[in-house]
């Protein structure tokens, strides 16, 4: 019994594109061998739709969709996730479920029981939860079906637990011989491991095979990895389909055969997880190329190497953008980056667009001295130059700010944080220097010139200037960020950990003074447990501080 495990990449919406993916993934499953084709959660529409879901249009499209794609699907058996709308008028509307589809029909259905509320899920505003396992039988066999969450609460897996059910022990308790799940679970650094001990451990306890099923791609701040995988009844995995890519895994769940895509180092993990996000986001959003300003500085060097790769180096423009404060070694380094790469590039010099603000500005700045603000200046006229050519070529500027630099407030509102997306928002520095190597080490020719990396970092908006005049050690700030930011560890704790009092305190100041910038930030890919975007509700008007 062979079944397909059909991990793909929707653009959110677009109903006939997902249908022609999901009908041609379908045929080439039956074309080897498989009897069951298994799609992820909510795959009818993409994940997650959010608020197009309070739309009646959306709702009414998506039920049209569903209609064409029983049609489309007769004589190809199918699990499809989609929206099971209710129409008694009490609580929501809409069920997050998966529907087993035969000869044309809908023959059963698995309404999600787990909604999660926490970091980027809020399916407790959309959906209602269902209150009965679903389990069909399909050529002599025992389904358990579920979606996505309901896998997630195995009280012997998990030291705390958010639901009193398991929908696990459910469909077990019902006779499932094998235990499906439909998911649309986005990635961040270290969940797989988790995953695959958590999927081992299940199979393992119920001494049934699991299959899992996973989206891939990315959707606004989100990327999922795929790696959909199955597990035999001692928990041993017998297939993992590849990361950060479409593909159709076919696994025998009565033999247990099927191929096991190699594990990815965690920084190449990374990597890919970067450009896959840049490229759909650029892709989905209409956007063929991109725009980079380039310092001559890791990160905007970084960024660059990736979206290169994302986008084709010949639809990357990259742009340096000197003034008297830059040091020539920086506009070499800018230089020699983008003819490793093979970008468009151009010299945009802002000595004389700034000499003529400040002239404008002097007679109201009258009597007080140059500081911040004179700095800010020269990083807002360079947001304004990338966003003229993000407009007049149609490209995606892209903002090159790191997460250590996005948690302190060291950037500049409507400057350097200008663009569509934050490609690295979610990166520390101290990643940012070992992603730039490990590109350079795993490249035929190294991309990144050495100097990027081994140069003091610097804004390079005074006369020599450095990050550490400002910020403490990118090696400690980085682990204080993620203790107070990722772990939610207070002030006191994290300074229990063996750092000094008033530099945690200091960090989690600027951490906190920072919020009203990040609201008014771009959307930035997410890799980690704990991003800055949609899974972090914090205040801005606020007095709450730590450490006091």
């Amino acid at each position: 019994m062979r079944v397909a495990l059909a991990q793909l990449n929707p653009t959110i919406g677009d109903f006939p594109a997902i249908i022609e993916k999901m009908v041609r993934a379908a045929l080439k499953a039956r074309g080897e061998g498989a009897e069951l084709t298994l799609f992820p959660e909510l795959a009818l529409m993409g994940y997650p739709p959010r608020d197009l879901l309070e739309k009646q249009a959306f709702l009414e499209a998506m039920e049209k969709a569903l209609e064409k794609l029983k049609k489309a699907l007769k004589g190809f058996p199918s699990v499809v996730g989609y929206v099971a709308r209710r129409y008694d008028g009490v609580g929501n509307l809409c069920y997050n479920a998966a529907a087993f589809i035969d000869e044309g029909e809908v023959k059963a259905v698995a309404r999600k029981s787990l909604l999660p509320t926490y970091d980027v899920f809020d399916e407790r505003r959309y959906f209602e939860p269902g209150t009965e396992s679903t389990v069909f039988g399909f050529k002599g066999l025992r389904w358990g079906l579920t979606v996505c969450e309901d896998i997630w609460n195995d009280k012997d897996f998990w030291k705390t637990r958010m639901y009193d059910r398991d929908p696990i022990e459910e469909v077990v308790a019902e006779g499932a011989d094998i235990i499906l799940n439909i998911s649309a679970s986005p990635y961040f650094m270290g969940k797989q491991a988790v995953k695959e001990a958590m999927l081992s451990s299940l199979a393992r306890k119920h001494r049934k095979p699991v299959l899992y099923v996973n989206q891939v791609g990315g959707n606004d701040e989100l990327i999922f990895d795929g790696r959909s995988m199955a597990f035999d009844d001692r928990g041993k995995i017998f297939g993992r389909a590849p990361a950060f890519q479409e593909a159709i895994a076919v696994v025998d769940v009565v033999e247990y055969e099927g191929d096991v895509a190699d594990r990815l180092p965690d920084l190449e993990e990374c990597r890919q997880a970067l450009v896959l996000g840049m490229r759909d986001y650029g892709r989905k959003c209409g956007f063929d190329g991109a725009v980079v300003g380039l310092s001559g500085g890791i990160d905007s060097s970084l960024v660059g190497a990736l979206a290169a790769e994302a986008f084709g180096p010949s639809n990357v423009i990259g742009v340096a953008m000197p003034s008297r404060f830059n040091a020539p070694e920086s506009l070499a380094d800018a230089r020699q980056m983008a003819e490793n790469l093979g970008l468009d590039f151009h010299i945009l010099p802002i000595e004389k667009p700034f000499g003529a603000i400040k002239e404008l500005l002097g007679p109201v700045f009258a009597g007080r001295p140059e500081d911040t603000t004179e700095e800010n200046m020269q990083a807002r006229i360079r947001g304004m130059l990338l966003m003229a050519l993000s407009n007049k070529f149609g490209h995606l500027l892209l903002t090159t700010g790191n997460k250590s630099e996005l948690a302190t407030g060291y950037c500049t509102l409507y400057g350097d944080m200008c663009g569509g997306l934050a490609a690295i928002s979610d990166v520390y520095k101290t990643t940012v220097y070992d992603l730039s190597r490990h590109i350079n080490q795993t490249a035929i020719t190294a991309p990144i010139p050495e100097n990027c990396i081994t140069r003091a970092p610097s804004a390079e908006l005074r006369e020599n200037q450095t990050d550490q005049d400002s910020l403490p050690p990118y090696d400690l700030l980085d682990k204080i960020l993620k203790a107070y930011v990722e772990e939610g560890r207070g002030v006191e704790q994290i300074a229990a950990m063996g750092f000094d009092f008033d530099t945690v305190r200091r960090v989690a100041r600027l951490v906190d003074y920072s919020e009203y910038k990040r609201r008014q930030a771009a959307p930035g890919l997410k890799i980690s447990a704990k991003a800055f975007g949609v899974g972090r509700r914090i205040p801005i008007a606020q007095r709450f501080r730590e450490g006091d």
